[in-house]
């Protein structure tokens, strides 16, 4: 039995369905994937990441974004080794158009007029210019305690935890941090009321996710693996490599040694979603390891998708299909050796809007042979695509696809997200045992709708199922309201 009554059935799993016919099950990818927010190239910056998502201020009434801008260090150019990590800070009404507000808080290139909402001390950075930078910064306002309104992560190696009233002034946590190599995606789950970390630390399938939780942002549970890669992963690295690879509108990696690495899962944003967990699982796909003096390797980081019940258990979506890929080599696209999510998707209107990090390049530029563009000293930048509600994975049938539902109760109006503007959905609700029509209760949809009432007043009380027929149309959820 399914509990469908004001929950949205989505078809990332099989969990509400008991049998299909007829019936395709279709990925859909974000679209519209643009810059949002870009490097200062002017200033010496040479690219914009974050691993955090865009937050409401309800006091500002403002969009803030916490994120990072990479320079360039002695001497400035593309092909130069040495870079600096500053934490930022902008603001947006429309999520489109950012602002980057003098804060005056901290000294640059001998001047505070600048965005820069932390930067640690000198005697705190490492041998590449960085320190206890700002990693994760979450807005809490079920916080009752005004101080600490911000929850705040730091570092690149563990996560040093702290906690402010603004974003910009930090007090630090005396907890030790939480075990962590470079790369975490941070959020708090509203169903459980736990704050959530996914870091990355190492396993036999070498970069994997882990996860800590917990309810006061002071005592966390020791890492659990959640997410690493297999055999399959394995062997999709290689068809990756290979399709870049003969395909002259791809920007290849520059090193290929034929080695049969193994693929790796480099991080995973989740997005809690309608009563179950979506994960951005991003495969890192090494193509050579670099020499002296980089180390690591040129790859392909490519985001796939993957769905939990309980963020322990992940099942894979439309056979690991790629959702966000690279794109060729056209000039514009920053998205052309890596992209991934910035953080948790947010729902805006009918839209999930995804920001997400776009890199040019994956490993040091001079390796790259035929660089030759105008653009070359601007690697990196922070995107927004959009993808429909509810809209990661549908169902669609073409002459006559069958979907039976698993039985629920009845109660309310039976809804669907549905697009039928080529041809038609009929749903029947059926009875659970004898799957016979229920009269009475029998209607059909042509048009496009996120929010289509099909069937109004359904009996209350009442186990059944419903019988979709699609013919020309796709299917992306179902709920009773």
């Amino acid at each position: 039995m399914i509990e469908i009554t004001g929950s949205k059935q989505l078809f990332l799993d099989d969990y509400a369905i008991e049998s299909t016919k007829g019936i395709i099950r279709k990925l859909h990818k974000p679209g519209q994937n643009r810059p949002v927010l870009r490097a200062e190239v002017e200033a010496g910056q040479f690219a914009v990441q974050s691993r955090n998502s865009p937050q409401w201020n309800p006091d500002k009434q403002l969009w803030e974004w916490f994120y990072w801008a990479f320079y360039q260090c002695e001497p400035f150019g593309p092909r130069a080794i040495t870079e600096r990590r500053v934490s930022c800070y902008a603001t947006s009404t429309d999520l489109i158009n950012w602002d980057k507000p003098s804060l005056g808080l901290f000294e640059w290139n001998g001047s505070k007029d600048n965005n820069i909402c932390f930067l640690p001390e000198s005697n705190q950075l490492d041998r590449w210019g960085n320190g206890r930078f700002l990693y994760h910064c979450f807005r809490d306002d079920s916080d009752p305690d005004p101080n600490r309104r911000y929850k705040g992560m730091f570092d690149s190696r563990d996560r040093w935890l702290a906690v402010s009233p603004d974003g910009f002034n930090w007090k630090a946590l005396s907890i030790d941090p939480i075990p962590s190599q470079d790369e975490s995606h941070f959020f708090f789950d509203e169903g459980t009321n736990l704050y959530t970390l996914m870091h990355k630390l190492p396993t036999e399938w070498g970069r994997s996710v882990w996860m800590s939780q917990s309810s006061d942002f002071i005592k966390w549970t020791d890492p659990i693996l959640v997410m690493h890669t297999d055999e399959i992963d394995r062997e999709n690295r290689k068809s990756r490599l290979e399709l870049v690879r003969q395909d002259e509108r791809y920007l290849a990696p520059p090193l290929y040694d034929g080695v049969d690495y193994i693929a790796e899962t480099y991080q995973m944003a989740v997005m809690p979603y309608e009563g179950v967990y979506v994960g951005f699982p991003l495969i890192f796909n090494p193509s050579a390891e670099i020499p002296p003096p980089h180390g690591n390797f040129t790859a392909l980081n490519q985001t796939e998708l993957t769905v939990s019940r309980n963020l322990l258990d992940w099942t894979r979506v439309c056979d690991r299909e790629i959702f966000m890929g690279i794109d060729h080599w056209d000039g514009i696209s920053f998205n052309t050796a890596q992209i991934l999510p910035a953080g948790r998707p947010i729902i805006k209107d009918d839209s999930i809007l995804i920001f997400n990090v776009g890199y040019r390049y994956r490993g040091p530029q001079e390796l790259y042979e035929y660089v030759g563009h105008d653009y070359e000293f601007e690697v990196g930048a922070m995107n927004m695509a959009t993808l429909r509600l509810d809209g990661f994975v549908s169902f669609d049938g073409l002459s006559e696809g069958i979907v039976l539902t698993q039985p629920f109760t009845s109660g309310g109006d039976f809804k669907i997200n549905g697009d039928a503007s080529k041809g038609q959905i009929t749903v029947d609700l059926v009875d659970s045992e004898t799957l016979d029509t229920i009269p009475g209760f029998k209607g059909s949809f042509m048009g496009d709708s996120v929010d289509a009432v099909i069937i109004e007043n359904t009996p209350p009380d009442r186990v059944m199922r419903a019988k979709f027929t699609l013919k020309n149309s796709s299917l992306y959820a179902f709920w009773l309201d």
